[in-house]
């Protein structure tokens, strides 16, 4: 491995060397979606993020085992645990069942991670599928006196939790200015203190998604699903634990606290959190107006936006800024992107054809081979500086220029022999596919493509250049199209096998 990989820890709140507890296995868990809605570009973010960090720690050698959850049981989302869940509610609202409401989002999500090339998990669990371990996790908060039963719902007590750990180790809160900040919720009055949180409910007559536990027909709270799931894919303890900075409280807070209290020791090693979007300087939310979905930007249908993105360019736009950084829409930094995430793909397309030809009249350049190793360099040490893709992203762009001299003849591969030329070709290549994600975006519109070649045929038909009207049918053919020359017109179709 080039270099040593450090990472920025929310829990500590610095930078830290990045040591698996269990070398070269390295366990990931992040936070997946909850599937009732459409897919919104802060969860690209979150998950494009986290892609990058998957694909790089398998690229440095490591064995990881990345689990990311769907969030599908029908709970709330809320400090009140109160109120209609909101899979049920979509479920009344489209007269479906509430795993087709499931079904149709997870299928939706998965769409959109594809069109992103977000790789897939190792592990995605459900909710749904981990209702046995959340109350065999419950079970083991109740014995130690953590967790209490009111009505049938079954709560985490946090003021008897800080009495030995602490709550609020990873977002910074004082549960006494929590308790002193609150106010009672109308339903919270069966709770030993307002920042107590759910995790079993005792559900309504009204409520359709529900499970038998020894304390009610009723579903799961919100924090518990990843406790239970992470625990059991990746043991109490692991590496990596993430999502979207707006998890970090109460969600992780809460993970943190459910862990602690039922296995005695810290879940997570690195805690990492990606930062929000923006819009022309503006937080992106619905409310605003701001706020598209990624479908938008494919087909540029937002109000806000003058033209289509394609993924390949919202993916290299997402990637030219640190994770952990607020990152700004505009129609210019998009725009901009798309000239960048073109001019790098070129180069990959450059750097694939690429050959090393051997001439021992040239004489070896140490200077240039001296500046492809140091850029190579700085590639790995952008990286491994907290996964800093921006910065990387700048050092490939030096790279490509090296590659240039030597595809326009400026620089002979000669010069730097044949061991840096392929370091030079394989870091360019490895780096913008395997570990930027970034892959080449080809032409959809075959149809426009194929009228050109018409054009270029009827033209050749006219001039009697028959020869290069037999070549150009040929060369369609080869591809599975046969032209047809018709009275008026020249046609073409699918030759039929």
């Amino acid at each position: 491995m080039q270099n040593q990989l450090s990472v920025y820890n929310s829990l500590t709140k610095s930078k830290e060397v990045f040591e698996p507890i269990n070398p070269p296995f390295v366990g990931m868990y992040v936070c997946g979606p909850t599937v009732y809605s459409d897919v919104h570009l802060g969860n690209v973010r979150t998950f494009l993020s986290f892609d990058v960090i998957y694909r790089y720690l398998k690229h440095l050698g490591y064995k990881v085992r990345y689990v990311r959850n769907i969030t599908d049981v029908g709970h709330l989302e809320s400090d009140a645990d109160e109120g209609e869940d909101k899979i049920s509610k979509k479920a009344k609202l489209e007269n479906l069942e509430p795993m087709e409401i499931v079904q149709k989002y997870t299928n939706d999500f998965h769409r959109v991670m594809a069109k992103f090339n977000i790789l897939d998990p190792d592990i995605e669990p459900s909710a749904t599928g981990h209702i046995q371990e959340q109350i065999k996790m419950i079970e083991r908060l109740i014995e130690k006196k953590l967790a209490y039963v009111v009505n049938g719902s079954v709560y985490f007590n946090v003021s008897k939790y800080n009495e030995k750990e602490k709550y609020g180790i990873l977002s910074g809160r004082v549960v006494e200015e929590l308790i002193t900040g609150s106010r009672e919720l109308e339903g919270q009055d069966e709770k030993k203190n307002s920042i107590d949180f759910a995790l079993w409910k005792n559900a309504s007559a009204s409520h359709i998604m529900r499970w038998d536990s020894p304390w009610s027909s009723g579903f799961p709270g919100w924090h518990l699903e990843c406790s239970a799931m992470s625990t059991k894919y990746l043991g109490e303890s692991f590496d990596i634990h993430g999502g979207g900075m707006d998890l970090k409280f109460p969600h992780h807070e809460c993970e943190i606290a459910q862990s602690v209290g039922a296995n005695g020791k810290q879940p997570v090693k690195y805690w990492l959190h990606t930062n929000m979007l923006t819009v022309n300087g503006q937080k992106m939310s619905k409310s605003l107006g701001n706020s598209f979905l990624p479908e938008e930007l494919f087909s540029g249908s937002h109000e806000l936006l003058s033209e289509p993105y394609s993924p390949m360019t919202v993916r290299f736009f997402m990637l030219q800024s640190h994770y952990s950084s607020t990152l700004d829409f505009s129609n210019d930094a998009l725009k901009a992107a798309a000239k960048g995430y073109k001019k790098m793909i070129n180069g990959l397309v450059l750097a694939k054809n690429l050959e090393f030809i051997s001439d021992d009249s040239v004489e070896v350049n140490e200077k240039s081979i001296s500046q492809i190793n140091s850029i190579i360099e700085n590639c790995y040490r952008a990286l491994n500086d907290d996964f800093n893709t921006a910065l990387a992203i700048a050092q490939l762009f030096n790279l490509l220029k090296k590659i240039n001299l030597i595809a326009t003849g400026n620089m002979k591969s000669s010069e730097i022999g044949k061991d840096t030329f392929d370091k030079l070709k394989h870091t360019y290549i490895s780096l913008v596919e395997q570990v930027l994600g970034l892959i080449e975006e080809k032409p959809s519109d075959v149809e426009g493509i194929i009228n050109i070649v018409i054009d270029l045929y009827t033209e050749a038909k006219v001039t009697k250049d028959y020869d290069k009207v037999d070549e150009i049918r040929a060369k369609l053919k080869k591809y599975g199209v046969v032209l047809k020359d018709m009275k008026e017109s020249i046609g073409w179709a699918y030759e039929e096998l």
